[in-house]
């Protein structure tokens, strides 16, 4: 029971959780008001009609009395019933004749039969024979009118029910206003809280509501603030680490080129001076020579693919529009049974070089993981410039992404790159395609 009202009570609302004791406290006190009437009420109706029904009795052992030394008392008795008319509480009541109504029986007017039940009004009539010698010849009958008390009490009940309303009207309008000022300060501050967990410091919560939200918002705008900064500086850092490590890679590339060129020129040389001096072409195949051959040139070709990987010098000389569609070319030749399409904007080689590297090296690992492990029949390049920023969609229709994928080395130095750009890198499968989905801030990155 305590576990489903304390999961009842979690799903109300700041409102509802207001008004609902206010409601619950003024049903407990009108119920209370009601067993509080039920209670007194019966005490009340005879303390009020005490009197009159000793006021009966006197009557009725008067009159006897009067017809006991009366000469002709026939004539007294109907000389009193005359004289005491028709009154309604205090009547006298021939034999034979039907009695009035009893205070219980009354109709008390529009007061509800309900009311007048939960008043349990007692039955306060009386009856005192009148005798003439012994012969009984009628009665003194006391029936009081509860009428007047029973409106009295409806009254008062009507008024506390509608005063009780009223208050309640009141409160939950009070709560209402109340709770809405300081739902919607509330509702702004999730909101700016929401915007900077992803990533958004720049919009300022407003100051509003009461002294302690207004506090709240304004802690929260000091920690948009420093997280801003904080943001920048680690930008900036990632921007200073992916500086470094391309120059790293540049001088990899070039102690590669500088060093291993001229002795892999020198091998292919020399094994050429081994084979036999007087045999035209290239050494026989099985020779010794021919091996060092075969060797060298595989050495040369994994010497280009790692120099090209490190740092690729076509971006700079051709432009990145130009340097993919090699990249492309050279998929295709890998690849003769896939199908490549490109859709590369003519605005791509007016960005500078730090877009342009990391634009190309997002082209090239999604490129190449498709290629290694996707095994599929169509592959799409997208590099456009939309607006302030460049997208960069690279798809397939391969075997999918795995249940427990996660990011190899490749792709978390892509996903830092593009980071340090300010810019998103996305994994996702959509409509049976598997789709790297790159977005960049173009902001200052377009060459002068």
């Amino acid at each position: 029971m305590a576990r489903l009202w304390n999961r009842f009570w979690n799903h109300l609302s700041l409102r509802a959780r207001l008004l609902l004791p206010m409601a619950a406290m003024v049903v407990g006190a009108l119920l209370l008001g009601g067993l509080a009437l039920q209670i007194v009420s019966p005490e009340q109706f005879e303390n009020e009609n005490a009197q009159a029904a000793r006021s009966a009795e006197r009557v009725a052992n008067a009159l006897n009395a009067a017809l006991a030394v009366a000469g002709n008392p026939p004539q007294t008795l109907d000389a009193f019933a005359d004289k005491l008319g028709r009154s309604e509480t205090i009547a006298f009541v021939p034999p034979g004749t039907r009695p009035q109504r009893s205070a219980a029986d009354r109709h008390h007017g529009n007061i509800p039969a309900w009311f007048t039940a939960l008043l349990k009004v007692p039955e306060l009539g009386s009856t005192h024979p009148i005798r003439i010698g012994v012969t009984h010849v009628g009665d003194i009958v006391f029936s009081p009118d509860l009428s007047p008390d029973i409106e009295e009490k409806w009254a008062g009940f009507v008024a506390i029910v509608s005063s009780s309303s009223a208050l309640m009207l009141l409160a939950a309008l009070s709560a209402y206003f109340t709770t809405g000022a300081a739902l919607r300060p509330l509702a702004q501050l999730g909101a700016g809280l929401t915007r900077m967990r992803n990533g958004d410091y720049d919009a300022a919560i407003p100051l509003a509501g009461p002294p302690e939200i207004r506090k709240s918002c304004a802690e929260a705008n000091q920690l948009a603030v420093t997280l801003r900064r904080l943001s920048q500086d680690n930008r900036n850092l990632l921007r200073k680490i992916v500086a470094v490590q391309d120059e790293e890679r540049r001088e990899l590339a070039r102690e590669l080129h500088d060093e291993m060129g001229p002795l892999l020129f020198a091998i292919r040389a020399n094994a050429t001076a081994l084979s036999d001096p007087e045999a035209e072409g290239p050494p026989e195949p099985g020779s010794p020579a021919h091996g060092i051959l075969s060797a060298a040139e595989a050495l040369q070709q994994a010497n280009r693919r790692v120099l090209e990987g490190l740092s690729p010098l076509s971006v700079a000389d051709l432009g990145l529009a130009a340097s993919v569609q090699t990249l492309l070319r050279n998929a295709r030749s890998q690849a003769p049974g896939l199908r490549v399409t490109s859709r590369l904007d003519d605005r791509l080689d007016e960005l500078d070089a730090l877009l342009s590297q990391t634009a190309y090296r997002v082209i090239q690992e999604g490129v190449t993981n498709a290629l290694r492990h996707a095994h599929a029949t169509t592959m799409g390049v997208a590099a456009t410039v939309n607006g302030d920023q460049i997208q960069l969609e690279i798809s397939d229709d391969g075997t999918g992404l795995p249940p427990d994928l996660t990011f190899g080395r490749g792709l978390i130095g892509m996903h830092e790159r593009v980071r340090a750009l300010d810019g998103t890198l996305q994994l996702v499968r959509e409509q049976g395609q598997t789709i790297v989905r790159c977005r960049i801030p173009l902001q200052n990155h377009v060459a002068r």
